[in-house]
């Protein structure tokens, strides 16, 4: 696999999209979107899997603005500074920004067959800001904390979306939960995962406080699974 680091302009300057290109060469591609711990080894795993499965994946440097750069191991110490860039962070210039990454995305030339949004923790509200504003043929938000908030928006997505939460997630309390559960009840090519024994950040393997195995196992085949469904890879 291949990595490089693009750089995306925007009108106030720029910010780096790193790129992971499948063992083929190229494929569909995949934003994938960084939790507040910015872009760093959990990221990157997620990258390399994907691209495993034959994506060209992008994630950008969505705090460049308050934080370039910024990308730190999962600690008690670290949780309250990345809270602290997080609260610095203006969410609608981020999906402004995640637009022009995604416009950039669709530009390279690795990619083909179309392109999904992937994000987690404050990705996964990302991932669902951006899939309301541009078309995707994909989009999977792990645990996003204000999704339940932004529930109106569901009329907006077009894309096929996929949901996965923790039911004992102590950033997302089990009632904001069941609020999903109920708004997407019935509706067309949106899927809901809930792990009732996964807290936050269940998925991230490379944070020990974070982590667990259970939960984990059971839903990154899900979202294996449902890109295949929609953002298939071709042979190539």
């Amino acid at each position: 696999m291949t990595t490089y680091t693009e750089k995306v302009a925007v009108v106030d300057g720029e910010f780096d999209l790193h790129v992971r290109k499948p063992a083929s060469g190229g494929g569909p591609g995949i934003l994938l979107i960084q939790e507040i711990f910015g872009v760093g080894d959990y990221l990157h795993a997620v990258a390399e899997d994907l691209a495993g499965l034959g994506y060209v994946v992008a994630a950008p440097d969505l705090f460049w603005r308050v934080q370039p750069g910024w990308s730190v191991a999962h600690t008690e110490e670290s949780i309250k500074q990345s809270m602290e860039v997080a609260g610095r962070f203006d969410a609608e210039q981020g999906v402004d920004d995640l637009e022009a990454a995604l416009a950039h995305l669709r530009e390279l030339p690795e990619v083909s067959d179309g392109v999904g949004a992937l994000g987690f923790c404050l990705g996964g509200t990302m991932a669902f800001l951006l899939a309301a504003r541009a078309p995707l043929d994909a989009v999977v938000s792990y645990y996003g904390s204000r999704v339940p908030e932004l529930l109106d928006l569901l009329d907006e997505i077009d894309a096929p979306l996929q949901l996965q939460f923790g039911g004992s997630d102590p950033y997302i309390p089990r009632d904001q939960v069941a609020a999903v559960e109920r708004a997407v009840e019935g509706r067309e090519g949106v899927e809901l995962h809930v792990h009732e024994k996964g807290g936050h950040a269940f998925h991230n393997r490379k944070a020990p406080m974070f982590y667990q195995a259970e939960p984990a196992a059971a839903a990154w085949p899900l979202t294996e699974a449902f890109l295949a469904e929609h953002l298939p890879v071709s042979a190539r």
